[in-house]
């Protein structure tokens, strides 16, 4: 292997049977002979990437698509079908939780038995013990079992035991994600430390903008297959785009089947099949479509993109006047926003035999996520005429990293100086 590289991984794939009805006993095997009936799941096919001394990089994807699979290959716990693994230096991993401790002795003990798999020397240990056991915080409960241990004192252990062993390569597998928040910002910490003395890291995780600090370069797998890699930033927007058209286009599925078991007598199809819809129908809505500001029918906008509620309707009865409003919900059921013509516009709208109502929100100031829209008729003192909860899902994206619920328009200044704004709309 070059000498640049600390990881050579060539032309790897991995198969897994998988029972369908397996027999454990023998009188089972004896009378029911068809158990035992399996299939073959190819979890990687025909993979190759290197890595770098000292270079770090994350390995994304959906669960089942290989990620942990290959680190456990990394790592030596299985082997490769076919290819070859090359690995160059000390190696040190976290890849299941308290692997390889026992849980009836203590925290101590269990230290030198994990240390001792990962190479060290008892001598080597003793130097580190102090450090190990300083790291984890658990200087108190360090010589109880560990079974007495909860699951982030066991994260704890684990780690602080991973990263003193002066290891030449560190694999880490969704670790991070244990444990309080002051210590996941001190492991983070320290992985950047060990990241600058030189260690090479492989991370498997669906934090992505953990990824997105600590590594130079992502690997997508992608049904046992790299299907793309290169700058985390670059790779993950890919990956996020791809994983969000097919949960629209799953929705979608689910949607239709979901429309052909129900009858939709009530429902008009332009509600969605979650819309609850109530009201006298004195007037009511013959069309309710989300558009883009030039009118075009959409379900998809980006944060700073303007969009517009066209509601079209009819009317048993004239000389009415009517409250029309709208209602914006997270999918989580958190209420966004809310208003009406009456908050906005302090009148009400005289009804004709039919006719549109629109709002445009100009402003939009909502952050990435799923959405889901209200619409109302109501008169003055509240009567409802028609309402439709769940009419409309839509999604708000958006290529800057904010968070929390709305982006609050704000300017910065350096020295007394404006700094420039970069456009939010794209």
């Amino acid at each position: 292997m070059e000498q640049e590289y600390a990881i050579e991984v060539k032309h790897i794939s991995k198969s897994f049977k998988v029972y369908l009805d397996k027999g454990h006993e023998l009188k089972e095997r004896v009378i029911f002979r068809k158990r035992g009936r399996h299939e073959t799941r190819e979890v990687l096919k025909d993979i190759s990437f290197s890595v770098k001394k000292g270079e770090a990089i994350g390995l994304i994807g959906h669960n089942g698509c290989g990620k942990s699979t290959t680190l456990k290959l990394l790592t030596k716990i299985m082997y490769p079908d076919s290819g070859t693994i090359t690995m160059r230096g000390r190696v040190s991993s976290l890849i299941e939780l308290g692997a390889g401790f026992h849980p009836d002795m203590s925290g101590r003990e269990n230290i030198y038995i994990n240390a001792s798999i990962f190479g060290l020397t008892r001598k080597e240990i003793d130097r580190r013990l102090d450090d190990i056991i300083a790291f984890s915080e658990l200087e108190e409960f360090i010589d109880n079992p560990v079974r007495t241990y909860s699951s982030g004192m066991y994260m704890r252990l684990a780690f602080s035991v991973a990263i003193n062993v002066d290891a030449d390569i560190l694999l880490v597998d969704e670790i991070l994600a244990v444990g309080d928040v002051n210590f996941q910002a001190k492991c983070f910490n320290r992985m950047r430390e060990i990241k600058a003395d030189g260690t090479t890291i492989v991370i498997v995780s669906h934090s992505l903008g953990q990824i997105e600090q600590i590594c130079e370069r992502s690997l997508w797998i992608d049904k046992g297959k790299v299907r793309d890699e290169g700058i985390p930033k670059y790779v993950h927007e890919h990956y996020l785009k791809t994983m969000e058209d097919i949960r629209l286009e799953h929705v979608e599925k689910e949607t239709e089947k979901e429309t052909e078991k129900e009858l939709q007598e009530e429902l008009p199809s332009f509600c969605s099949p979650r819309s609850i819809r109530i009201g006298n129908k004195q007037i009511s809505f013959s069309d309710v479509k989300l558009t883009d500001r030039f009118g075009n029918e959409k379900k998809i906008f980006k944060t700073g993109e303007s969009f517009m509620v066209k509601m079209s309707y009819e009317s048993r009865e004239k000389n009415l006047q009517a409250n029309f409003g709208i209602g914006i919900f997270r999918d989580d059921g958190v209420h966004i926003y809310g208003t009406n013509t009456l908050i906005e516009c302090d009148c009400l709208v005289d009804i004709e035999e039919s006719g549109t109502v629109a709002i445009t929100v100009t402003d939009n100031c909502l952050l990435p996520a799923n959405y889901m829209l209200d619409v109302a008729i109501h008169s003055r003192d509240g009567i409802r005429y028609d309402d439709i909860r769940n009419i409309v899902p839509f999604v708000i994206t958006a290529a800057k990293q904010d968070v929390g619920v709305c982006r609050l328009d704000n300017h910065w200044t350096v020295n007394g100086e404006t700094l420039a704004k970069r456009s939010y709309e794209n």
